[in-house]
């Protein structure tokens, strides 16, 4: 199945029903009053997270998702029914923008949770408008408009640690050896051409999850290589691996280091000030006063320690784990995982307690309509 992270489509919710106005006729009722319904809310067009899913190219075949109207009212003062909604599945961590505004709509980050764009509001009817001194109402509140929305679905992977580096320096096969993704290993450029991830469990039971992305090269943010589009999968990570591939020359090591942070700072979001661990990849190449040279000019380039790591021998591959737990369990502790800044479980707008508060403020304690739009309906005398 063909990986599709990134979609827009083109969303409208339904209008609501009109209000009805009639009377009420019947034999022996003399006089029977107002009796128009009201009409049925408009569908709303729902997206929700599913865990069966894993990708959007689902919405790149189809891009238009349009709900049902509400029906009108009725005499008898029958009420409209609401209008069928559009569902929508996507994958957990799938993120909603408004794509001619760029406004944050909502982070479906959990199994279940929803965001709807809401249909439009049901209409009154006459029975609405009557009082001592309009006996005979003939006014109307017509049904909200429809919504409509251009929206982006993004999709970000939900890990907790992440790999970085360039091409071929070793993350597919350090994903491999640690966990049981199986991703594809060569020995060419961009072997990986789409995030993977792996459940990497410890000793006592414990497991996270840790995000393999295809390699960044310079010049990522400009569009070289496969671009840095990939990164938005990192983002929801807490720790980041950063695996620099040796080098005949040691300070084509440093460079590459240097080269990718600068990528990492052109993306933004914070992920250049994310904690990470360094590590020299594939030193099952190298004798040991290279790794020694290599390992040492890394740590004067990056500040911090950084462990030597061959995921084919396993060497440092424990030390790796180790150290990318113990920043997990730290961040969890202390309450510093990253979030995201606005995160939507559910609708405000399938509120009905702020639906009953609206009616309230819309009808009043007199129960006379304020704040809508009154259509009068002209009929002739006869139909009284």
């Amino acid at each position: 199945m063909k990986f599709i992270d990134e979609v827009v489509i083109f969303a409208a919710s339904g209008r609501g029903g009109d209000g009805h106005v009639s009377f009420r006729r019947e034999k022996y009722v003399p006089r029977g009053g107002p009796d128009g319904g009201d009409g049925g809310e408009g569908g709303a067009v729902v997206f929700v997270a599913d865990g069966h899913k894993n990708t959007l190219i689902d919405y790149r075949r189809k891009r238009h998702y349009r709900a049902f109207d509400g029906v009108k009212g009725g005499q008898n003062q029958l009420y409209g029914a609401k209008g069928k909604d559009a569902t929508c599945y996507v994958p957990i961590g799938t993120v909603l923008f408004d794509d001619d505004t760029g406004e944050l709509l909502a982070d479906l980050r959990e199994q279940g949770a929803s965001w709807a764009l809401k249909g439009g509001r049901g209409g009154l009817g006459n029975m609405h408008f009557r009082s001592s001194t309009n006996r005979t109402p003939r006014q109307f509140v017509p049904g909200g408009e429809s919504v409509e929305k251009r929206i982006r679905l993004e999709l970000k992977i939900l890990a907790d640690a992440g790999l970085l580096g360039y091409p071929n320096a070793g993350k597919s096969t350090f994903l491999a050896r640690v966990s049981a993704a199986r991703p594809k290993v060569a020995d060419y450029p961009f072997t990986t051409l789409t995030p993977q991830l792996g459940v990497v469990e410890l000793a006592d039971a414990q497991t996270f999850v840790l995000a393999d992305i295809p390699g960044l090269v310079e010049g990522a943010a400009e569009g070289a290589g496969l671009g840095i589009q990939f990164l938005r999968h990192l983002e929801r990570c807490g720790v980041f691996l950063h695996l620099v591939a040796p080098d005949d020359d040691e300070s084509t090591a440093v460079y590459r280091y240097v080269t990718l942070r600068e990528e990492l700072a052109t993306y933004g979001g914070g992920l250049a000030d994310r904690p990470e661990i360094v590590a020299l990849s594939q030193v099952d190449r190298l004798q040991p006063d290279e790794v020694e040279a290599q390992v040492s000019a890394l740590e004067e380039a990056c500040g911090q320690r950084v462990v030597a790591l061959s995921s084919v021998v396993g060497t440092g591959v424990r030390d790796v784990v180790g150290a990318l737990w113990s920043e997990l369990r730290r961040q969890d502790e202390e309450g510093l995982r990253p979030q995201p800044e606005h995160i939507f479980r559910a609708d405000a707008g399938v509120d009905e307690e702020a639906d009953d508060e609206a009616d309230a403020d819309l009808f009043g304690d007199d129960d006379t309509p304020s704040g809508v739009e009154v259509i009068w309906a002209i009929d002739d005398d006869d139909d009284l």
